[in-house]
């Protein structure tokens, strides 16, 4: 294999990486020095995020490409949380229809930057820059392995 597609490998794996990161930390900003109290939703987006740092890190380290499938398949189920919480913050339908959520309601936005920008949207941007990291990671290591 030339050098190019393990280089590319390496930074897309970083890139996820990096992601994760951040969203960990921006999720910890808001809830420790913002004091915004978590949803229920946050909660199980945050489930699945956190890990990613330790795992995405790791196999950055370790240069280990494998784990591409593990974090496809994480992030996607992710995506689709975020993508509920962002739809019953924004859609009334949605909103009207929410299950109760807790002592939090799952359908508050501490944050509206730009009218569109919650805080689920911010995960969900997290959750498919690491499927897209992860699925170009994953198919070009199923190329070198044909």
């Amino acid at each position: 294999m030339e050098k190019t597609q393990t280089d590319r490998r390496e930074n897309l794996l970083f890139i996820a990486w990096a992601a994760s990161i951040l969203a960990m930390f921006g999720s910890l900003y808001f809830s420790e020095i913002r004091q915004y109290e978590p949803c229920e939703l946050c909660w199980y987006q945050r489930i699945v995020m956190y890990p990613f740092a330790v795992i995405l890190g790791l196999a950055v380290i370790k240069k280990d490409y494998r784990i591409s499938l593990y974090t496809m398949v994480l992030s996607a189920v992710g995506a689709g949380i975020s993508i509920y919480h962002y739809s019953i913050q924004k859609i009334s339908f949605m909103a009207d229809h929410a299950a109760a959520c807790g002592r939090v309601p799952c359908t508050g936005q501490y944050i509206n930057w730009l009218g569109f920008i919650t805080i689920p949207f911010l995960a969900l941007t997290a959750f498919i820059i690491i499927f897209i990291c992860s699925y170009l990671v994953w198919k070009k290591t199923k190329e070198v392995a044909e």
